[in-house]
């Protein structure tokens, strides 16, 4: 095993380190892709309406973005290899309880425990990195970490779709087990051990209880209003004990000498503005990209498999052009891509209008690969990938890379150098929640509820509201970062001087972004 902070990239050390660590957060990422494609097959096998599926995505999301900043500083407290791996072993038993829920209730509370494990391994993952490798060789470490991760998460999709279609949707969660003992080994035998030794204080336990419980009580009023009423005494109470939950988890952090959210970043505009940017952003793309496989799957009858295929050019997108990205940001200021980035994103989300059944010709695509495969749906006639999708997706994927990131870079450079991890973390909860908001509420603004999910002609209208919305709130992000932003001043370095930019990663719960700069 080698020593904390001293590693090398080139190293047989250093590298068994990095494969434990992409393993581990790969691990994480894969699911939240998968399930999403696994969606409509989950909504079938139990009868579920449009709720049971949002709360199956949202419980993970929930305790994940609540968790997060908790699971971080465990780390930092009590050993980050020690929580990296009970994050695993959490995470690996309670993707066994996904995998044998016999029921949606079941299967949401085997999520909600999931998303647990997952705040406690995500975070863990690159401050290992951070403690374990030797300064020269750290932005190496990441940037292969933040490479390999985007190609891992990039299976999720396509790994997704065969095991439904050769298997069942149980296997989704049944994969995460064999891959968790194989991090759980890689770990205990070749990761340091490290934690921050000056760390004090109490840990903001009573911060995570509120802010989840907030969360939760927003998140339920949301997805059950449109169903029940907004009037309903039960979705009022519980929405108002949600929004009160936030003041007094403000309260809590503001008082708190060792906040999980520190408040005082907040008082840098900088930061400020894009973390509002980066919420309005993720929320756009997490309620599309909630809704994006159920309509392939729904109306234009994409099988599980080609469903995932079609978001591939997603991805390799984002990793030809995010670090390039990266390198023009630092040269020019990130302004300018942060104010046209999420137009052009919203733009993609605008062109995903064409997939939907009446803005598009039926044909077959993808027959070869998956209408050939196992399970492959009988009869299944896709929609135009070419003329429907291809263009939305490449159009999304090239606004992702121009945004992603300088908004990450930004995020953390507006912060002291020695609040950097926090900086991270917080950017990284910022964006989830966000997520998880927009999940719970997008469906009901588009008019999609209830089973209209599973009739074509109410989904793909519904489908196209919501499309509207996430292309508008992206255009509004675009429009808040270009008068937000300010570019900071340059500093010329010599080239005999000038290091090489660390890369780096801001995990998420969506269609992996790739290695960013």
């Amino acid at each position: 095993m080698g020593t904390s902070g001293e590693l090398s990239y080139a190293s047989a050390a250093g590298r068994w380190v990095i494969a434990a660590t992409v393993l581990g957060s790969g691990m994480a990422a894969i699911d939240a892709t998968v399930v999403g494609i696994a969606l409509p097959t989950i909504g079938r096998h139990f009868h579920a309406a449009l709720g049971t599926l949002q709360w199956v995505v949202t419980g993970y999301t929930l305790t994940l973005a609540a968790l997060l900043l908790l699971g971080g500083s465990l780390g930092d407290r009590f050993g980050r290899r020690q929580v990296f791996c009970v994050g695993i072993v959490w995470f690996a038993v309670a993707s066994a309880a996904c995998g044998f829920a016999p029921g949606s209730t079941a299967l949401i509370l085997a999520r909600v425990v999931q998303g647990a494990g997952a705040a406690l391994l995500t975070p863990g993952s690159l401050a290992i990195l951070q403690a374990s490798f030797s300064p020269e060789d750290r932005g190496r470490a990441i940037g292969a970490w933040s490479g390999l991760g985007g190609v891992a998460s990039a299976t999720g999709p396509l790994l997704g779709g065969y095991l439904i279609a050769a298997a069942s949707w149980r296997w989704i969660f049944f994969i995460n087990i064999p891959v968790g003992v194989l991090v759980l080994v890689l770990s205990i035998r070749h990761v340091p051990e490290s934690q921050d030794p000056t760390v004090s204080g109490h840990i903001d336990v009573l911060g995570a209880v509120v802010g989840m419980a907030s969360l939760a009580a927003v998140t339920y009023a949301l997805i059950e209003g449109p169903g029940r009423g907004f009037g309903s005494p039960s979705v009022l109470v519980v929405l108002v004990s949600g929004l009160v939950g936030g003041v007094v988890f403000l309260l809590v952090e503001r008082a708190s000498p060792a906040p999980m959210l520190p408040l005082t970043l907040f008082g840098e505009r900088q930061f400020s503005v894009t973390n509002g940017v980066t919420f309005i952003i993720y929320a756009a793309l997490g309620g599309a990209l909630f809704l994006l496989p159920v309509e392939l799957q729904v109306d234009n009858h994409y099988t599980a498999f080609q469903s995932g295929v079609s978001l591939i050019p997603l991805t390799v997108v984002m990793l030809l052009l995010s670090a390039r990205s990266g390198r023009l940001a630092s040269r020019i200021g990130p302004r300018l891509q942060m104010g046209v980035g999420p137009v052009v994103v919203g733009a993609g989300l605008a062109l995903l209008i064409r997939t939907t059944s009446s803005s598009i010709v039926v044909r077959a695509i993808g027959s070869a690969a998956a209408g050939t495969g196992p399970g492959a749906a009988s009869g299944a006639s896709p929609g135009s990938y070419v003329t429907g999708v291809l263009p939305a997706v490449l159009v999304f994927g090239l606004g992702l890379a121009i945004t992603v990131a300088p908004l990450t870079a930004t995020a953390l450079g507006a912060a002291p150098a020695e609040h950097a991890g926090v900086a991270s973390a917080v950017n990284n909860y910022v964006a989830r929640v966000g997520s998880l908001l927009a999940v719970a509420v997008l469906p009901a603004l588009a008019g999609i509820s209830g089973s209209s999910y599973l009739h074509a002609q109410a989904l793909s209208a519904g489908f196209r509201k919501a499309m509207i919305i996430s292309a508008s709130m992206c255009a509004i992000g675009g429009v808040i970062a270009g008068i937000g932003i300010r570019n900071p001043p340059r500093v010329t370095t010599p080239p005999s001087t000038r290091a090489r930019p660390e890369r780096i990663h801001c995990a998420l719960d969506a269609p992996p972004l790739g290695a960013e700069t």
